[in-house]
């Protein structure tokens, strides 16, 4: 009977690598860009992860437990066919279901149809600067969005970054980022070129 035991162990334990490449969810009270070493098991290449928790300016919108988070996933230059780092994603991951718009795009001539790809709309503000709306690609969690490339360079040269978009019921859920010290984000993932 040890083994029934023992078999809870292995199934928590294989369940935990299977996860390992799931968005992590921001619970750390660290300020600051945090780097962390991550594993693409299938297609076996390490990249980093630069993850900068935020905040919800009004506290009952969020349970404490729960910030929003930007995430950026680069491959280092060592390990890269660049110098100075490949940019592979970034992503606002916020903890909490959000509004999601289907966005008509017509498919190329050769295929029928129309496509609906989930958006979620945002608007960023970097410093005082006007804001920007725009519709990133929803997560298919539905609780975070894609950053596109061009808005994280101008996130990442921001001293501070509010950005604003809808929960799943319509309300607003602002959220705030201080970009202290992103220089080793933009240097690891050669995101400083213009």
């Amino acid at each position: 009977m040890r083994y029934v035991t023992l078999f809870p162990s292995v199934l928590i334990a294989w369940a935990s690598l299977g996860f390992a490449q799931s968005a992590p969810q921001p619970l750390s009270p660290q300020h600051g860009w945090q780097p962390s070493q991550q594993t693409n098991v299938p297609d076996a290449y390490t990249y980093t992860r630069f993850t900068l928790a935020g905040k919800f300016p009004t506290p009952t919108q969020a349970e404490a437990s729960v910030r929003p988070a930007l995430v950026v996933d680069c491959i280092p230059g060592t390990g890269s066919d660049h110098p100075k780092g490949r940019f592979l994603a970034a992503h606002l991951l916020v903890g909490t279901p959000l509004q999601i718009r289907w966005v008509e795009v017509a498919i190329p001539e050769n295929a029928n149809g129309i496509w609906y790809p989930p958006k979620v709309a945002v608007q960023y503000r970097a410093d005082d600067a006007h804001p920007e709306r725009d519709q990133w690609p929803a997560g298919s969690d539905r609780t975070s969005a894609s950053i596109p490339k061009g808005a994280l360079k101008e996130i990442l040269r921001a001293h501070t970054v509010a950005i604003t978009a809808a929960d799943a019921d319509g309300s607003r859920l602002p959220m705030q980022f201080d970009m202290s010290n992103a220089a080793p984000v933009k240097d690891g993932c050669n995101l400083d070129e213009r």
